[in-house]
């Protein structure tokens, strides 16, 4: 076991998929001889190449349709997004182009892996802080992979990298100086199982990325206080893990989402929709939702803490739904 901080964790899963593989190569904006704005891809264009690693133009559009391309011709393109927002400008990329495996009748796969960082920083502002999962989870034809951890984004990025099919892999930009320590060795994690961080038998917190922190953080005093949580890291978004997420909610009968996505149309809003089709005669009440407020995210600081869900607000509510059997 190694103590990694979590942007050399995906670096580590970029490189021995590299080595392991030569048709697996880098494409984004400074991913080369700057080595990533958060040094995600320091050192890889050194030892692998110019043509590996390629520094594209500030064009996404144009180099994710470069990648999807790629991929059709036999390589396994990750392209970097700098800022997950930027990607709105390849939306038809993604949304279209990246379904040819199914329009073109499987003559064509396309194993592109797109990653980057998202979410609410420190004072970033309204257009660097989106959260663009719930943008992309009504595309057919996409997986939606959400790491929290080292581990598991060392594991899930290994594993999406050698997906045949599109995969949209999200990184919290307040995550990547998270420290863990990780087996020295490859290891791989599915991309489609949700990871049962807590057990407990009083409530299922369902949640992902950097809010599964947030979630931990509420716990210790819910514990101290004698409360039983079950907290469950999604890590798969599309599709969700409807048997673990199943099998806990048949334990505890009550459901918390912990959401960065905002409340209207969010990926908490999908949930609700999927647990209720499938498990309502097991909920002893309604699912209930602690979102971002749907407002762009304001810059200051204060402000923007308002916006997005806090420890204290996780344990008001879990109190709330426990005990007064909510």
């Amino acid at each position: 076991m190694a103590e990694v901080l979590l942007f050399n964790a995906l670096r580590a899963a970029i490189d021995e998929e590299m080595a392991h593989d030569p048709t697996v190569m880098v494409m984004g904006e400074d991913v080369g001889h700057y080595g990533g704005s958060y040094k995600v891809t320091k050192g890889l264009c050194k030892k692998y190449g110019d043509f590996r690693v390629l520094d594209t133009p500030i064009a996404e559009n144009s180099f994710t349709g470069m990648a999807v391309g790629a991929a059709m011709t036999g390589l396994k393109p990750i392209i970097e997004g700098m800022n997950m927002g930027f990607l709105l400008l390849a939306f038809n990329q993604i949304a279209n182009n990246a379904m040819l495996r199914y329009t073109s009748g499987g003559n064509f796969s396309v194993p592109i892996v797109v990653r980057g960082p998202g979410g609410v920083g420190k004072q970033l502002g309204a257009e660097h802080s989106q959260r663009l999962e719930a943008y992309f989870q009504a595309v057919p034809g996409l997986k939606i992979v959400a790491c929290s951890t080292p581990y598991n984004a060392k594991g899930l990025l290994k594993s999406a990298i050698r997906d045949p099919n599109p995969v949209l892999f999200f990184e919290h930009v307040l995550l990547y100086n998270l420290k863990e320590e990780i087996p020295d060795g490859e290891y791989y994690l599915p991309l489609d199982k949700a990871e049962v961080v807590r057990p407990g038998k009083d409530v299922t917190i369902l949640t992902y990325s950097r809010m599964r922190h947030h979630v931990l953080q509420a716990v210790k005093p819910l514990v101290e206080q004698g409360f039983d949580p079950e907290v469950i890291d999604l890590l798969s978004l599309k599709p969700f893990d409807l048997e673990t997420i199943g099998a806990s909610i048949k334990k505890t009968h009550r459901v918390l989402i912990v959401e960065e996505c905002m409340k209207t149309a969010g990926i908490g809003a999908e949930l609700i929709a999927s647990i209720s089709e499938n498990f309502f005669d097991e909920l002893d009440g309604p699912v209930v939702r602690l979102s971002s407020q749907d407002i762009p995210t304001p810059y200051n600081g204060a402000l923007e803490n308002l916006t997005i869900v806090q420890p204290a607000q996780i344990v008001a509510m879990v109190q709330q739904m426990v005990a007064q059997k909510v």
